[in-house]
């Protein structure tokens, strides 16, 4: 009986394709782990350009909003200067207009002191300028003039101009006790003080007696 050992080609040829096979298979193994990894990276890296281009996306929206919102708020203030602007413009354009009207009224309230209603004489042109010159006051009024005649009323250096003071019985004192010259608002603007005399109450003339 021999000892030599097999060499049959028919049996060592199985096992070397065996061995060949799992040899390849290894090696597609490899390859597709490597090719997978380079596929992971590349996705790595495109996720990270979309998220940076994503954040400045962003960034450039929330600065157009910011911009946007700017722009509004400054709109939105031009516009009311703008309208603040007219109605100033529309209340007082007439103020120059108003400041030459004024003579004309001491002229006719002087014409009323110069007659009298009681007096046949002078009756009709008392009526006559009585009635022009409500009708002239009521015209002026619809565009925001209005008289101020403050007697009988505490004194307010806003709208008076006191000529002086003297002792009364009558009114308290620091009251309008009479008007020298009537004084005229237009739309809450002082055109002309009320010339006034005050009185400095009635312990000044129990003081004199």
């Amino acid at each position: 009986m021999s000892n030599e050992p097999n060499t049959n080609p028919q049996n060592i040829e199985p096992q070397d394709a065996e061995l060949q096979q799992e040899v390849e298979q290894g090696a597609e193994v490899e390859a597709s782990e490597a090719s997978l990894m380079d596929e992971l990276t590349q996705a790595n890296f495109r996720i990270e350009e979309l998220e940076q281009q994503l954040a400045e996306s962003e960034a450039a929206l929330a600065e157009r909003k910011d911009v946007e919102m700017r722009a509004a708020a400054e709109t939105q203030n031009i516009r009311t200067r703008a309208a603040k602007d007219v109605e100033q413009a529309r209340k007082f354009a007439l103020e120059k207009f108003a400041n030459e009207l004024l003579p004309v009224i001491d002229n006719l309230e002087r014409a009323l002191q110069g007659s009298s209603a009681e007096d046949e004489a002078t009756k009709a042109i008392y009526e006559g300028v009585e009635l022009t010159m409500k009708g002239f006051l009521a015209s002026v009024e619809k565009f925001g003039v209005v008289q101020v005649n403050p007697i009988g009323e505490a004194f307010n250096p806003e709208n008076h101009q006191a000529i002086g003071m003297q002792p009364s019985a009558e009114f308290p004192a620091n009251t309008v006790m009479m008007v020298m010259q009537k004084g005229y608002i237009l739309n809450d603007r002082l055109l002309r003080p009320a010339m006034v005399m005050v009185s400095q109450g009635g312990a000044s003339v129990d003081t004199q007696a």
